[in-house]
């Protein structure tokens, strides 16, 4: 947990209690459900936890906000999000229920009242609109905005430094995908913000 507070320090006792929980939590589901893969979750706190709060060092989602976690897997990146901002309410939802399963047992586990979960394809949720639809490498930008225009609201005009749209999180070489969406998505690279190995060739693409 070390390298989160490496990064972030001003987390509430709650929080820290949250983010504590976390490491046995995975472990345990791993066992049932493989979720992260065996070398990885060793360094969950660095290639999940970490990873995900990149998210939040670009972006301040502001109280009440709605966000989709769209394909969140084991809760990545959506779980750390809703530790880190109490305020905002978290969808998380995917095509597994093997996954759900376990996004549902952490999320109990941590007593976290902002995280909602569905077990369904991105296609198939109707009559919701979210301000933002967070993924983490789960499908070319072209198809994730494909299935996130229909969920998302309408950003009014005025609304500079609020995030809106899209913010997914890749990794590798994406100038073929972005060229072929059509998408012009701004561009962060993770590892200047977080100088850690693992973070090499690691973004943030962001589209409004």
């Amino acid at each position: 947990m070390d390298i989160v507070l490496k990064y972030f320090g001003d987390f509430s006792p709650v929080q820290l209690e949250q983010l504590k929980a976390l490491d046995a939590v995975y472990r345990e589901w791993n066992e049932k459900i493989n979720v992260i893969s065996r070398k990885d979750i060793d360094a969950l706190y660095e290639k999940h936890v970490l990873h995900s709060l990149s998210i939040a060092a670009v972006a301040n989602f502001p109280t009440g906000m709605k966000v989709l976690d769209l394909g969140t897997g084991g809760g990545f990146p959506g779980i750390p999000l809703a530790i880190f901002f109490p305020d905002v309410h978290f969808h998380l939802a995917d095509s597994i229920g093997k996954k759900i399963k376990v996004v549902e047992a952490v999320v109990e586990a941590l007593q976290l009242k902002n995280v909602t979960f569905q077990h369904t394809r991105a296609e198939e949720i109707k009559n919701r609109k979210f301000d933002v639809v967070v993924s983490r490498a789960v499908a070319p930008l072209a198809d994730l905005m494909r299935w996130s225009k229909p969920v998302l609201k309408k950003a009014p005009q005025d609304n500079d430094g609020v995030p809106s749209g899209l913010i997914c999180l890749k990794g590798g070489d994406l100038a073929q995908e972005i060229s072929e969406s059509g998408y012009r998505p701004k561009k962060v690279d993770i590892y200047r913000l977080f100088p850690e190995e693992s973070f090499k060739d690691k973004y943030i693409l962001s589209v409004k």
